[in-house]
């Protein structure tokens, strides 16, 4: 049996104990109590159990303390909290984990990360949707994962991103609207569409056609004034490079900025829309089909067929309503600072900190 003592800051139990004691977020510690030490404990205080020891803790000293048990045999687990940094929002995921009998066996921290090692029945991707309300509610990120988490960079895999407003901070389409003077138009389109509200398709046809007229130049204008790629993306694609991972882009956006990114991070694959441009002025159209919601994810099933990668060693990151198709059939689907339609059904969701921080998942 597994006996936890979550231990607030400046408090000390009453006898020195040999168990091991690691440091949790906001200054407080867990303890991973010993049978020795967990009946040296009932000892002290004259009980039978440690329901009983916490009961006399609380009356006498006038602390609550969460003590709890678990099974040590039971599955083990990593568990990925992001950007907890007081002890009561660590404090209430231990009483979510209580609820699901779940242990914690060892805690290391770093600033914006804490991991813990936790041991118990429930599923990976079960326990964290189940947490998901809690890690809204808390301004924190919570990410179940296996022991061996699959997909592993002990391995190659393969992933696909959204661009504007994952891979770089902006949507593109609006930033170049913004040199017509329609940006807060264009904007509302683009929202609702993310948000999964309008029809991508219909609404993408509709904003381009907004742009008509204006000189091809503003995207490269946009280019070097605007964009600007978000924090940590270029150590992930380095990161998976780094472990023979292909890397690629598929965006709703178009492939002037794709293409640059294909050739500025050194991806495998990039994929985009393409403008209709005729005497260096965008007509308002575009030439071939849309890459929507159903494009992003043929063309993650497509590539990892291509390059002989299992769909268990693929990720998918995207922000986005039309991103949720790739999202939900790769082997880790992340939504990344994403709608909260994204975030809601997404089975890895990232909200707090930079790209790179789907690395600590693998």
């Amino acid at each position: 049996m597994l006996s936890n003592f979550l231990l607030p800051p400046n408090y000390a139990l009453p006898i020195s104990v040999n168990s091991p004691l690691f440091n949790v977020p906001g200054g407080g510690q867990l303890l991973l109590c010993s049978t020795h030490d967990a009946y040296r404990l009932r000892e002290h205080y004259g009980c039978a159990t440690l329901e009983a020891v916490q009961m006399q803790i609380s009356l006498q000293e006038g602390k609550r303390l969460d003590i709890w048990q678990s099974e040590l045999e039971a599955a083990h687990m990593n568990a990925h909290i992001f950007g907890c940094d007081d002890f009561d929002s660590f404090k209430e995921i231990c009483e979510s984990l209580i609820l699901e009998r779940i242990g914690i066996l060892q805690v290391s921290t770093q600033p914006g990360h804490c991991r813990m090692l936790l041991a118990g029945n429930s599923d990976t991707a079960t326990m964290t949707m189940r947490l998901r309300p809690l890690s809204e509610r808390l301004g924190v990120d919570i990410a179940v994962t296996a022991l061996k988490p699959s997909p592993n960079l002990a391995e190659p895999g393969l992933l696909l991103m959204d661009m504007d407003s994952t891979l770089i901070q902006c949507e593109c389409i609006d930033e170049i609207a913004d040199f017509m003077g329609i940006k807060e138009q264009v904007a509302v389109i683009t929202q609702l569409s993310m948000e999964g509200k309008l029809d991508f398709a219909a609404s993408f046809t509709e904003r381009v056609k907004l742009l008509k007229g204006l000189d091809a130049s503003v995207l490269q204008r946009v280019l070097d004034e605007r964009i600007r790629l978000t924090d940590g993306a270029e150590a992930l694609i380095r990161g998976l490079q780094a472990h023979g991972w292909k890397t690629g882009l598929v965006s709703g956006g178009f492939t002037f900025f794709t293409s640059h990114f294909e050739k500025k991070l050194g991806l495998d694959f990039s994929m985009g829309n393409e403008l209709e441009i005729v005497d260096g002025k965008l007509t308002g159209g575009f030439i071939g089909d849309i890459v929507d919601a159903n494009s992003k994810r043929t063309a993650l099933l497509s590539k990892a067929k291509e390059w002989a990668i299992p769909m268990s060693q693929t990720i998918a990151i995207g922000d986005g309503a039309n991103d949720l198709p790739m999202i939900e059939v790769a082997g880790m689907g992340i939504a990344f600072h994403a709608k909260p339609r994204v975030r809601e059904l997404a089975p890895y969701a990232l909200s707090y900190g930079g790209l790179d921080r789907a690395l600590d998942l693998l």
